[in-house]
């Protein structure tokens, strides 16, 4: 049935009454069409059975199923073939067939129910006459078939799931519309800002300052290129300038040696048998532009779309710190700023606020989209037909045999003779009883936990002793597992088959006994690792864990039809991409680069690397170097789709289920409640009264009697005390101690392993934590003496906190007592510098004395039970995937590196030509590489990486081949997907708990001001009568300006003048003409004029005082001054002597679109931002402090690590841990995801055995891991749960501001009748 209908009067005849309308077949529809069909004439009344069936429409996937696998087959480059141009032709008529007994059914237009009334048939009439068009193009020459490719949207409309998803989506279109039009925008004012500071820098390269040939006879490259050639290229800036400069070029290299000598020194060393090494490097010499834009002229600023290219990839959070280094290299180093900005507010903000939108949005309308599902029953006729006929001859057979046994079993009863039929039910009873007792599966449970621990000790190149064991055992298990089941055959019978669970350990129980009868080292022995599963029964005791659980169980039941809709528009887009791109690559890479779209294969598999984000700015590369820069457009079409949009709805999905988990929960508190035992304390103490005091209780009841004395000496009425208590209590007390805290954050801050031991600044170190130590014992003391230690209501041991304060001030004192050793250079070193580890946390005391920041800790403290539920889903998860890459890649990632190794094959062949045999940094050779293995997958940097070297694994000491087996894809794919799933609960999880904080401190607050309502109640105020306006007294003239300035025509005007103003400014470009210059000038000039006219005009109407008490206002004065300040140093030309171009000042100006961007959708998300901007501000000090304690951690473990011989891919003079600075901005690169991977295995390479301690080799895997999980996965969903609020609250004053709006006018109304 059509799911629009128009009630238009038709056409033909009159409109039948309502009873005659009851009686027509289909009442939803026109009785009569063109003028003499009525809906019983025998033409029609056949079409409309064939367009109203169902029928019809399962037919009509089939063929949209066919015409997928013949696009599918498409080849690019290539002619099709007469069968798929034939299987085109009859997709195409069968469509037009469909689509004009539609229209004879329905009709075509202004009819009810007609057919173009429905949009998705509006669609099929778009396609159907695109592919007309192809046809034709087709005959004349012009190969296009690009309504071929959009076919597969007719299944949109045809699948119910899917049209709810798609529907869902256009009804929230217009408030997402919003937050992509800010989104972009701020894209757009980031990349004039771009094209202002930095157009044409990128081009600048280290030429020659001289002629090589001429002076030396030597040919070199005419400017410098790294040993990575374009991939990493070396921009410099002028010597006058900040930035890299030519004088930083690394020496020439030759034969793994650095060469040193001048070049000038060659004519005296040109004898014979001399081996003399020149720096041929230092010739690059002259910085200036010339040569092409990194990344294949990719990355610039050289106009706004380049610049877009470039601040959209910085918002993708994907190779940003490239881009980020390549300006610091041509312009200065503080530029870094910029970009951390830029991420801040692009990715960890806006986006957000993007997905923020699409997930509440979808969330309120998934019970609509439920209530439609109800209505999906009569186009579910085929499936529930084909069930119901599956389950009934299921359910025959099993009653046959059932039947048969209880014949059997009751001749059996009957006859006497039978005996040992008797013995046998007997014996089943037992069996059964025996089967179904806890003991039984506690014993299964634990054959099942050395089963799993047999399959995670294996490793690659393991002792044969180990393989032996691990043999026996694997036998062992086998056979406890077919007694398991032959035990559960006897006692259940037919019973077994009805439990999932049975049917599961039936089929690895039958796997198992097949290879071990036939000995075969089969790939189906990796299914063994699936027995992992049937410790899903334990959860019946982890309450918790299984609601959460239960969450993500229903999270992939309802995201069932959103996965399919992905699948799809991952299908069209790889579609597209053949098409556009299909073998456009070079012939010779094409080989070996494997992100391409020249099989549907490979181009299905790229779109979804570029869902995920990974190196999707290479594919972009690669395929703008091929075809043209526009494919821009293709891959912010894929991210924005299916990231931003696709994606995002998951999170809905996920959050909804957070709503619901509330009843779960209670649901499961309800079944599991008991009532506790009544205490018998009361006969104990009356037994206890009749007991004679003995002498240890006269001690208790001393301690009890003295329990509120400091260390039971000191009473609360002594006057020591009360000295102390008076000091605690002081404010400056309390400031003095916050005053050390920074300053013992700053000397820690100070802290590097570079510093010499007898140094003065080693000297003032050392000395100046021993003085923080003694003021910080000093402060304990106070606390202690006045709180009491142990025992008192308030004791100093009852607050977390100041359990948290005494612990650091132990551990300072145990440092200093181990320093003073004589044995402390030799035995206690390591001692003691676990103990000055634990100095790093000293920056947390902070955290107790910062109200605000002190909640957002509590909260993350509440968190960490739904968020430690979750890691252990995801520890289960990856222990899972862990064991099968463990069974499926054991001692296969190693490879040849060599020269010339197109003909290794294996181990014997790379040793025999001299050749190193490496193994790949990320492998599965045991259980914890594995585990850190699938843990980068898991954070998704460098899985694809992962993933081809899985592709190419061949086998133990062989060389990999390119794509040796494909069908491991679903290895990796798989576990990409359930990330999703798993990443996403982190969200779920921090937004539940941020949103019960909230409400639990507005309760708080709440409840403080009724109480203080209470208290200073008293008389009533009398009313202040209502002022007049100030604006009565105006004259004529300045009345008129003050209706002028209050008028929506002056904001809508001053709109338009902003919006012109940015478009002027981004037609700057590199090397552009004159007129353009000045163009963009005195546009300027004009537009400046503008805003002071209309600053003095509202100074005029509204008064100096009244102009400046609004912040709108003061941001106008504001902007206002910043443009002639940009005019003046302009004029004034002392750029070159400022560290930025003034025209960059210009750029302010579009802060005044804030105030005049009216349209409430667009208020509502500016509001959010701001609110969101006003709590971020708690959450930075929160990442502050945390990354604080991180980087004093990371200088003294990785401080001292240099890329000598073995280059670093991830360390390099920006990206280290010298120093606590380098160290903070490495950490931040390390919280955006980008090559964090890479960081930490070259702090793995570069910690040689011997040339640092030997506990990095994996305190350094747990001290990357432990931060990507804090920073990524909690503490960056803080920043969600924060924007889920700010955009409930917007909502609600939006609301409040309507309805107060609605009042006014309503009154002003009702004063205008009067």
């Amino acid at each position: 049935m059509p799911e629009v209908a128009l009630t238009i009067q038709p056409h033909g005849g009159p409109d039948p009454g309502p009873e005659e309308q009851e009686q027509l077949p289909y009442p939803d529809l026109a009785p009569v069409v063109l003028g003499c069909f009525k809906q019983t004439s025998r033409p029609r009344n056949w079409c409309l059975k064939v367009a109203c069936g169902p029928w019809l429409r399962y037919v009509s996937i089939l063929v949209i199923l066919l015409d997928c696998v013949s696009l599918g087959i498409y080849v690019p480059g290539q002619q099709r073939s007469f069968k798929l141009k034939l299987l085109d032709s009859i997709v195409v008529v069968f469509f037009v067939s469909e689509m004009l007994s539609k229209m004879f059914a329905m009709g075509l237009y202004g009819y009810k129910g007609s057919y173009l009334s429905n949009p998705w048939n509006r669609l099929d009439l778009l396609i159907n006459l695109g592919e007309f068009l192809d046809f034709f193009m087709d005959y004349l020459g012009f190969h296009l078939q690009v309504s071929q490719v959009l076919g597969p949207l007719r299944l949109i409309s045809r699948v119910a799931s899917m049209r709810d998803i798609v529907s869902a989506l256009l009804i929230i279109f217009p408030m997402l519309a919003n937050v992509l039009f800010l989104y972009m925008f701020v894209v757009h004012i980031f990349g004039v800002i771009g094209v202002q500071l930095w157009a044409g820098r990128m081009h600048n390269r280290c030429f020659l300052g001289e002629d090589p040939i001429a002076m030396y006879n030597v040919s070199l490259s005419p400017y410098y290129v790294t040993k990575y050639g374009e991939f990493q290229s070396f921009l410099c800036s002028p010597e006058d300038t900040s930035g890299q400069h030519c004088g930083e070029v690394p020496p020439y290299r030759q034969n793994h040696q650095t060469c040193s000598l001048a070049p000038p020194s060659v004519v005296g060393l040109t004898g014979a048998g001399t081996n003399a090494c020149i720096n041929w490097n230092v010739l690059y010499n002259v910085c200036r532009s010339g040569a092409q834009n990194p990344n294949n002229g990719a990355t610039n600023f050289d106009n706004i779309a380049y610049a877009w290219i470039s601040i959209f990839q910085v918002v993708t959070l994907e190779g940003w710190s490239n881009v980020m280094f390549y300006v610091m290299n041509v312009h200065s180093f503080w530029t870094f700023l910029f970009f951390i900005f830029v991420a801040i507010m692009g990715s960890f903000i806006m986006m957000n606020v993007c997905a923020v939108v699409i997930a509440t949005q979808f969330s309120d309308n998934l019970e609509h989209l439920r209530i439609q599902q109800t209505r999906r029953e009569d186009s579910a006729v085929l499936v529930k037909w084909l069930r119901s006929k599956w389950t009934g001859c299921l359910a025959v057979i099993r009653r046959r045999a059932s039947n048969r046994v209880r014949c059997y079993d009751d001749d059996s009863r009957t006859d006497d003779l039978a005996v040992g039929g008797h013995i046998w039910g007997q014996l089943r009873t037992r069996l059964e009883k025996v089967v179904k007792s806890k003991i039984f599966n506690r014993l299964i449970m634990f054959a099942v936990l050395l089963s799993i621990l047999t399959l995670a000790i294996e490793h690659h190149n393991q002792p044969n002793v180990l393989t032996t064991i691990l043999h026996i055992s694997d036998l062992t298990f086998t056979v406890i597992f077919v007694v398991e089941m032959l035990l559960k055959l006897m006692g259940l019978k037919w019973a077994y088959f009805e439990d999932r669970n049975n049917l599961f350990d039936f089929f690895i129980v039958i796997i198992s006994v097949w290879e071990t009868i036939t000995k075969a080292d089969s790939r189906l022995s990796v299914l063994r690792a699936f027995r992992l599963l049937r410790f899903g029964r334990l959860l019946h005791y982890l309450p918790y864990l299984r609601t959460q659980l239960l969450v993500l169980k229903k999270a992939m039941e309802d995201a069932t039809s959103l996965c399919m809709l992905i699948l799809f528009v991952i299908f069209v887009f790889s579609l597209v991409g053949m098409h556009l791109f299909g073998h456009g690559l070079d012939t010779q890479k094409r080989i070996n680069d494997r992100k391409n779209f020249d099989t549907l294969l490979w181009s299905m598999v790229t779109v979804f690397q570029i869902l995920t984000e990974e190196n999707w700015n290479r594919v972009m590369y690669a395929i703008m170097a091929a075809s043209s820069p526009w494919a821009f457009i293709y891959f912010v079409a894929v991210i924005v789709t299916g990231k931003h949009i696709l994606l995002n709805i998951l999170v809905g999905i996920i959050l909804k289920g957070f709503q619901d988990r509330r009843t779960l929960g209670n649901n499961h508190a309800s079944v599991t409640s008991s009532p506790t035992p009544e205490d018998g304390s009361a006969d104990a103490n009356g037994n206890e009264k009749n007991r004679s005091q003995n002498r240890n209780q006269r001690a208790l009841c001393w301690c009890k009697k003295r329990e509120e004395w400091s260390f039971y000496a000191l009473s609360p009425q002594n006057e020591f005390r009360l000295f102390c208590k008076r000091v605690m209590s002081n404010d400056l007390f309390e400031y003095t101690v916050l005053l050390f805290i920074l300053l013992n954050c700053i000397t820690i801050a100070m802290e590097r392993p570079g510093i010499e031991p007898g140094s003065k600044e080693r000297m003032f170190l050392n000395i100046s934590g021993h003085v923080f130590s003694a003021v910080f014992l000093v402060e304990m003391l106070f606390k202690v003496l006045t709180l009491g230690l142990f025992f008192g209501s308030e004791s100093y041991c009852r607050s977390a906190w100041n359990v948290m304060d005494g612990s650091l001030v132990v551990a300072s004192l145990v440092d200093i007592v181990v320093s003073l050793t004589p044995a402390s250079h030799s035995k206690m070193l390591g001692i003691l510098k676990v103990l000055r580890l634990l100095r790093t946390l000293r920056s947390l005391r902070v955290v107790k004395r910062a109200p605000k920041l002190k909640l957002a800790v509590e909260a993350l403290i509440t968190a960490l039970k739904p968020v430690g539920n979750i890691l252990l889903v995801c520890c289960a998860f990856i222990f899972f995937y862990a064991i099968l890459g463990l069974q499926l890649f054991k001692g296969k990632f190693y490879t040849c590196r060599g020269e010339y190794i197109e003909d290794i094959t294996n181990k014997m062949d790379c040793l025999s030509a001299n050749y190193r045999w490496v193994q790949k940094d990320f492998n599965f050779d045991s259980l914890p590489q594995a585990l850190m293995s699938l843990f980068v997958m898991y954070s998704k940097d460098g899985w694809v990486t992962l993933m081809y070297d899985g592709l190419d694994a061949v086998g133990v000491d062989q060389q990999p081949v390119v794509n040796h087996n494909e069908w491991m894809l679903v290895f990796f794919i798989s576990f990409m997907i359930v990330s999703f799933f798993l990443l996403d609960m982190f969200i779920g999880v921090m937004v539940d708990t941020f949103r019960n904080c909230q409400k639990q401190q507005k309760l708080k607050l709440a409840e403080e001001a009724r109480n203080r309502s209470q208290r200073g109640a008293g008389p009533d105020v009398p009313e202040v009568p209502e002022e007049t306006p100030y604006q009565a007294s105006y004259s004529r003239l300045r009345l008129s300006i003050y209706t002028l300035c209050t008028s929506k025509q002056l904001d809508l005007f001053m709109a338009i003048l902003i919006f012109i103003s940015v478009l002027v400014m981004a037609v700057e470009h590199y090397q552009q003409p004159l007129y353009i210059k000045r163009l963009t000038d005195y546009s300027h000039y004009v537009f400046t004029a503008i805003l002071v006219i209309e600053v003095l005009l509202k100074l005029v109407a509204f008064g100096g005082l009244r102009f400046l008490r609004n912040s709108w206002n003061l941001m106008d004065l504001v902007v206002v001054l910043v443009s002639i300040m940009s005019i003046v140093l302009n004029v004034m030309k002392v750029s070159r002597q400022l560290p930025i171009n003034p025209t960059i000042l210009r750029v302010f100006r579009v802060l005044r679109l804030a105030q005049v961007l009216k349209a409430k959708r667009i208020r509502v998300l500016l509001t959010t931002i701001i609110k969101t901007l006003s709590q971020v501000g708690n959450i930075c000090l929160l990442f502050l402090f945390f990354f604080s304690i991180y980087a004093a951690l990371g200088v003294e473990f990785f401080g001292h690590l240099e890329c000598e011989d073995d280059p670093c891919l991830g360390l390099n003079e920006h990206v280290n841990f010298k120093h606590f600075g380098m160290a903070l901005f490495t950490l931040f690169l390390v919280c955006t995801g980008d090559n964090w991977s890479v960081i930490m295995m070259d702090t793995l390479k570069q910690c040689r055995p011997g040339a640092c301690a030997d506990y990095l080799m994996w305190v350094s895997p747990l001290y990357f891991i432990a931060f990507v999980v804090i920073a990524q996965f909690v503490l960056a969903n803080l920043v969600v749960a924060v924007i889920v609020q700010a955009m409930e609250d917007s909502n609600k004053e939006e609301e409040v501001s309507g309805v107060s709006a609605a009042n006014h006018v309503v009154s002003g109304t009702s004063d205008l009748v009067r």
